[in-house]
């Protein structure tokens, strides 16, 4: 998806990495064990609490800090995530003590292995990159009015079907992918992927009760497959779309 070039999922014993650079941002989280690194040739580690910031070419190590080994899970980001310029911030302070960043980190790991969920995935990513420009104390975006929420929802609506890519609505708008995610939240209620679900469910359901078939209906109201459409129907009506159907 836009702005991650490789998401990478491992589990080391003996695994020691040599001196190396990426030409991405490597956003690193440990599940089990604990790994220490040599960053800029200053020693560091990596602890499961926590999350880790490595800069692109910047060289570094990785080993395992017990004999028992380590877990970890990493998101390569692109420069559009994250601007290279904040690069000097993160060599003096690559690990983040920040439980929230965590969190969205893990959620954005969950999201990326289900299907079709293309724009929750890229709320969650500038969500991330939002709460790490304020950890390195990056400028943060000017407020905006509510009258951008409003303009984003009219975009959703418009594209309740196709579906729409956040940097890209972003830009449209003359605003920060991150800021009109907040924005649109703080206005509404929820995030723009989640109004965009719940759309697609009431859409579903009309639809439903005109009698038309079920996969038919998941691929004409923007849903990836007919699981895809069970699942947030489910959580959403409470009951699955064909036994919504057939009870109408």
């Amino acid at each position: 998806m836009p702005g991650i070039a490789e998401v990478f999922h491992a589990w080391f014993t003996d695994h020691a990495y040599p001196e190396h650079t990426h030409d991405t941002w490597t956003l690193l989280v440990v599940d089990e064990g604990a790994i220490r690194y040599d960053l800029d040739r200053h020693e560091h580690g990596a602890l499961r609490p926590g999350v880790t910031l490595l800069p692109p070419n910047i060289a570094h190590t990785g080993r395992s800090a017990t004999p028992h080994g380590f877990r970890k899970r990493v998101l390569y980001l692109d420069a559009e995530v994250l601007d290279t310029a904040l690069t000097g911030r993160a060599v003096d302070a690559p690990a983040l003590a920040d439980p929230l960043l965590r969190t969205r980190v893990h959620q954005l790991h969950r999201v990326l292995e289900t299907p079709g969920a293309g724009l929750e995935a890229e709320s969650r990513l500038a969500l991330i990159g939002d709460r790490i420009r304020q950890h390195l104390r990056a400028p943060v975006p000017p407020p905006a009015p509510d009258r951008l929420a409003a303009d984003l929802r009219d975009l959703l609506n418009a594209r309740m079907v196709e579906g729409l890519v956040l940097r890209d609505a972003a830009a449209q708008l003359h605003t920060h992918p991150a800021h009109l995610v907040r924005t649109f939240t703080r206005t509404y209620g929820l995030p723009p992927h989640r109004y965009l679900v719940g759309r697609r469910v009431e859409a579903a359901r009309r639809r439903l009760l005109t009698g038309e078939p079920v996969a038919q209906v998941a691929a004409g109201v923007g849903f990836h497959d007919q699981a895809h459409l069970h699942r947030h129907f489910t959580r959403l009506v409470g009951t699955t779309p064909g036994r919504y159907a057939r009870g109408a």
